[in-house]
């Protein structure tokens, strides 16, 4: 763990004295090149646990996106995407699955957080822009109790009936072997509706890398998430 914190580190130490020279002194010229949008978006989380388990959840999320225009079309962008959902931790299997909410032991609340290069290429004269980006992204998940698990009897027995044990094994199971980090990539184009709003569209796929590293047991499909979403995004003066 402490090999990878350092890793990290240095990754990061690489990115800022790449990026710190390309940005002016400026506050004025800063906030021109700022670009900033409002999300919201769909997520699906396949999985295969067999015919016991919960369908796969499709979820809705809310987020924001910050970029820093570079040079031509680059830019540094930064986004975030909250969503929220009920997981159980099936001690069979080894690994937390998510669930409808009378399975229920744990809440998770997701912060998926993305820090990537993008190309934003203009089309015609219009103001229309298409996107490509990627890069180095994490779901930062907070993990509690599900709410309406208070009754005495819900939290006796072992892991296999106590979900206070299930959501601590989520939890560890969640923020152990870097199980958060999970690069992304995608597209999107934004279409100018007034002088003020451009309304676009992204699709994303983020990659479960960490079962490079892991020894996971969970089915081939599991880990990957895709997402299709809108965006807002005030338009620059010209």
């Amino acid at each position: 763990m402490r090999y990878n914190i350092n890793m990290y580190k240095k990754i990061a130490a690489v990115l800022l004295a790449f990026v710190i020279p390309l940005i002016p002194l400026s506050a004025d010229s800063i906030w021109n090149n700022i670009h900033m949008a409002g999300m919201g978006s769909i997520f699906y989380f396949p999985a295969n646990n067999g015919v016991d388990s919960d369908p796969a959840p499709i979820l809705p999320t809310l987020g924001f996106s910050i970029a820093y225009q570079l040079f031509g079309p680059l830019r540094i962008e930064l986004t975030e995407d909250i969503y929220l959902t009920n997981y159980e931790y099936n001690s069979n299997l080894g690994y937390p699955m998510a669930c409808n909410p009378e399975n229920r032991s744990a809440l998770v609340i997701g912060l998926v957080t993305g820090i990537q290069v993008t190309g934003a290429i203009p089309i015609g004269e219009s103001g229309t822009l298409a996107r490509v980006y990627g890069g180095p992204a994490a779901d930062f998940r907070i993990i509690t109790l599900a709410a309406g698990l208070n009754h005495p009897v819900d939290f006796e027995g072992d892991i296999e009936t106590n979900p206070r044990l299930q959501t601590d094994a989520i939890s560890e199971y969640f923020w152990s072997d870097a199980r958060w980090f999970m690069p992304v990539f995608g597209a999107g184009m934004d279409f100018p509706i007034s002088e003020k709003l451009l309304l676009g569209f992204d699709l994303r796929v983020w990659f479960p890398i960490y079962k490079l590293w892991t020894n996971d047991e969970t089915s081939a499909i599991d880990g990957w998430r895709f997402g299709a979403g809108l965006r807002i995004t005030p338009r620059k003066s010209q």
